[in-house]
Order: C-alpha cells, then structure tokens, then sequence
C-alpha cells in the first residue's frame, strides 16, 4: 500500500499502545514496552515497528531530541475513541447514531450504566 494511502485508523494493536501512553503519557519505546509486558509477551522490536508505523500515519508524535525517541498520541482518547464510533456509526449502522445506541444496550447492561446513561441524556436534554 502506497505511504499516501496509508488510513489513520488505528489497529487493535494500535489502540493497546495508545492506552499505554494515554495513560502514563509521553514515553519512550522502553517504557512503552514494559508496559505492554504486564498483559502479554510482545518483543521490544515489535513495539518499535508498530510505534514507527503508527508514527506515519500520525497517529503519535514523536520527539527525536535525545536518543531514546519519545512517543506521545497524536489526539487525545476522546477524539480517538469519538472517531472511531463515527466510522463504526457509517460503516454498520447506515450512520445512525441511535441505532448504534439501541445495539450497544442491550440486557446485559447493568443498571448503573443505564443510570449514568439516563443522567447524560437528561444533561444533554438541558443544554439543548
């Protein structure tokens, strides 16, 4: 696939090292890796290769000024996580919002969450 082409979408690989730095913030691939290594067996090397890649299709800046490169997410995990919902809105969904919802809830959802759901859609409802 040609670099232009490349989609800024990111892989479920992809969104595991972003929830990394999302969460301890900037770091190196060092960092980023012992990380990764609490949850799964994952090489240095392969962090690297998905931190470079991810570095071209923008979805991580990163700061070259020392040795050790530091990689820090391009957007924040709202936007990401706002984008990525909106993609799945239009590819499966026809673009319905509302139909995304009434899936996505279903029996198995507690009652806290229809709870903090009711108190959203009430917030909602108010600034509008």
């Amino acid at each position: 696939m040609a670099r232009s082409k490349i989609k800024n979408t990111p892989t479920e690989a992809e969104l595991s090292l972003l929830s990394i730095l999302w969460s301890i913030g900037p770091a190196t691939v060092r960092d980023i890796h012992e990380a990764v290594s609490t949850k799964q067996t994952t090489g240095y090397t392969t962090v690297l290769k998905i931190l470079q890649i991810m570095h071209e299709k923008a979805l991580v800046t990163r700061d070259e000024t020392n040795r050790a490169h530091v990689y820090t997410p391009a957007n924040s995990q709202t936007h990401t996580q706002s984008t990525l919902l909106k993609d799945l809105a239009s590819k499966a969904f026809g673009g319905s919002t509302s139909n995304l919802v009434m899936q996505a809830i279903n029996e198995s959802t507690s009652q806290q969450e229809i709870n903090d759901i009711r108190q959203l859609l009430n917030k909602i409802e108010q600034e509008k």
